[in-house]
């Protein structure tokens, strides 16, 4: 018989359908192994529609975040199979998980805000793209971040950015490291008076909302590929050249050109229909000229199940002994697009900043709500050149770039605690940030 490490027995019994077998084994092997083709069994069992042992590998805790070697997780192929029981209990179990990750990580967290010095930051961001119209309609924001003890305060215009979407205001965010999880994140809309808790668990009825809209949508998969990615220094001048150095803001710098990155973006639409494929693209085109706003309006009609996909007749040794990658189909047939843009970005790395990269991590962790900040968290945890990256480019869509620069930044502590406090004015609006 084949050791445990070329066999895999988990595996084999969600493919068997044989949900006695699969129990008995979770009790002795890791319910989020990887196969030779990267598929742990809830991809498996998602793939092949085998609903009891999907819920059978949820309840043994099976990771939701995670990718097969094509790049997909099981909730992106549970929206293929389209099975929409199997979708919500997914979307579940993955914000249930990604909380469980955050309560692990915090106690760190909030020592390591403890630890550093109080300070007050600026910072501006710049949206460009290279699709003209809507190049001329993207935002600008300027954001200024305090921090005192283990709170972070951070002020901005601009409320979030999404695909289709971003909002102008005047907003607070506040983090509260001292208390407990659902009182420690708030959001203040400063021109209405409102706040908003950000919810530590989304209701049923958001959960569901959530399900229609992946239903009715591509799946994505965008990432920023770092394998072939090298620094060389900015060169300056048209007869003598020499590396480029200047100032940013009050910070002597040192520029870098950054090669070879690259935006994976792949998406799938066999889940779509006729229907589905020509809304989306009307509103793809209300977007790129200018609309952003008058969508969704109505009241939402829940999607039903997809017919499934026909019987696998894929057996077990045919998938295993397939090449790595490379198994024959399990569910609907692909429907799939690719597109590969290489990035030429610039980092401007300064030894003077007073903020280690590390710290800016912390920070970022904690401000990771607001989307275009978790993309730059993601930047910065690349392996970056000596120094504090005072100005970065980063790839926030496929379309578009964001220019990002440090301008202001000092240790003080003078920072006064009602910075970080609701005004006893300002009323509550459970649902003023729909996406918070």
């Amino acid at each position: 018989m084949a050791s445990d490490d070329d066999s895999y027995p988990l595996h084999e019994a969600v493919f068997q359908g044989d949900v006695r077998k699969l129990s008995s084994l979770l009790r002795s092997h890791d319910v989020g192994r990887k196969d030779k083709h990267g598929n742990t069994p809830l991809h498996l069992a998602v793939m092949l529609g085998r609903k009891e042992c999907v819920h059978l590998l949820l309840a043994h805790g099976a990771p939701v975040k995670v990718k097969n070697l094509a790049g997909w997780s099981p909730l992106a192929e549970a929206i293929s199979y389209g099975d929409r029981q199997t979708i919500s209990s997914l979307v579940r179990k993955l914000k249930e998980q990604a909380r469980e990750q955050m309560e692990e990580r915090r106690p760190n967290l909030v020592n390591a805000l403890n630890q550093m010095g109080d300070f007050y930051m600026k910072l501006k961001w710049d949206f460009q793209s290279w699709v003209p119209l809507v190049s001329r309609i993207l935002p600008s924001d300027i954001c200024y971040i305090h921090k005192r003890g283990s709170s972070i305060r951070l002020d901005t215009t601009l409320v979030d950015f999404n695909d289709m979407r971003w909002e102008r205001g005047d907003i607070t965010f506040l983090f509260n490291g001292d208390r407990k999880p659902s009182q420690s994140l708030t959001v203040l809309d400063n021109k209405a008076e409102l706040y908003q808790r950000v919810r530590y668990e989304e209701t049923e009825v958001e959960i569901e909302d959530e399900v229609d809209i992946l239903m009715s949508s591509d799946i994505m998969a965008a990432q920023m590929s770092t394998k072939s990615i090298t620094f060389t220094r900015a060169q300056t001048g048209w007869f003598f050249r020499e590396d480029k150095k200047e100032m940013v803001g009050s910070f002597h710098s040192e520029f870098y050109v950054i090669n070879g990155m690259l935006l994976e973006s792949r998406k799938r639409r066999e889940h779509l229909s006729e229907e589905d494929l020509q809304k989306n693209k009307a509103i793809m085109e209300s977007f790129t000229k200018g609309r952003t706003q008058g969508f969704d309006s109505s009241e939402p009609v829940r999607r039903s199940s997809l017919t499934p996909p026909p019987e696998c007749k894929v057996t077990w040794q045919e998938y295993i002994q397939s090449d790595c990658g490379a198994h024959p189909p399990l569910g609907r047939e692909l429907v799939y697009k690719e597109t590969n843009k290489t990035f030429k970005a610039t980092v401007a790395m300064s030894p003077d900043f007073p903020l280690s990269v590390d710290m800016l991590l912390n920070v970022l962790e904690v401000i990771a709500p607001f989307k275009h900040f978790s993309k730059l968290r993601e930047f910065v945890l690349m392996k970056l050149p000596p120094g504090f990256p005072v100005k970065i480019d980063i790839p926030i869509l496929p379309t578009v770039t964001a220019k990002i620069t440090f301008q202001e930044f000092a240790f003080r502590n003078d920072i006064k605690s009602e910075l970080f406090e609701i005004p006893s004015y300002y009323e509550e609006d459970p649902t003023r940030f729909p996406d918070l």
